[in-house]
């Protein structure tokens, strides 16, 4: 889905600030919300690709002002009312007030039927799918042209793991785009290099 949670590659948000040696936690309840999102994925209530679509599904307004952990504490919580085991009512009763929850999702899909396999050297183009469920593509290669470097084991295709939908699992190819490709006239001369599952990937000419 095109969201607000896919910033990667966006423009005009200045430097990336950070904190050199800053804890994991600044609070309790950041401990006991990254522990309760881990034990539920180990007891199988919910997978990963799940967990991420929750959190993609977040107002916009709530995803940009929300830290981490309320990100997550938020997409754990919605995937527990949705899964029938706590109810928004408990939810706000404990919370005192309002609980923010994230939207609810769209529908996932199934492999794409004309993926290919590909090998090191080949030329792909990244294809031009909009999907309205999970999406692991980044928005920014989205249309472009790079090379295949690398493959890597079959994983879950997560456009089908966050929704429950019958899939095969595919690999990732490591694939190298060149910046100006990416962000024309706009940053320096760089390799920049993705890990891009194979249902998003076509061929695109021969080999570079």
């Amino acid at each position: 889905m095109d969201g607000i949670h896919d910033l990667g590659g966006r423009q005009g948000f200045g430097r990336v600030r950070y904190t050199c040696n800053a804890p994991a936690f600044h609070a309790d309840w950041e401990v006991r919300a990254n522990s309760l999102y881990a034990f539920a994925v180990r007891l199988g209530v919910f997978n990963m690709d799940e967990y991420r679509h929750a959190i993609e599904r977040m107002e916009p307004r709530h995803y940009l002002t929300a830290s981490y952990y309320e990100r997550s504490l938020t997409g754990l919580a919605t995937l527990y009312v949705e899964k029938g085991i706590v109810s928004r009512e408990e939810l706000e009763r404990r919370a005192d007030g309002l609980f923010p929850l994230a939207a609810p999702s769209a529908p996932g899909r199934t492999n794409v039927p004309t993926r290919g396999r590909f090998k090191f050297g080949d030329r792909v183009r990244v294809r031009l799918d909009y999907v309205p469920g999970h999406v692991r593509m980044p928005g920014y290669i989205r249309g472009k042209t790079g090379v295949v470097v690398s493959e890597s084991p079959a994983y879950p295709f997560p456009d089908a793991h966050a929704h429950g939908v019958e899939a095969q699992d595919e690999p990732t190819y490591d694939v190298r785009f060149r910046s100006d490709e990416l962000w024309a006239n706009s940053a320096d001369a760089a390799l920049i290099h993705v890990g891009v599952f194979q249902s998003y990937l076509e061929r695109f000419g021969g080999q570079s």
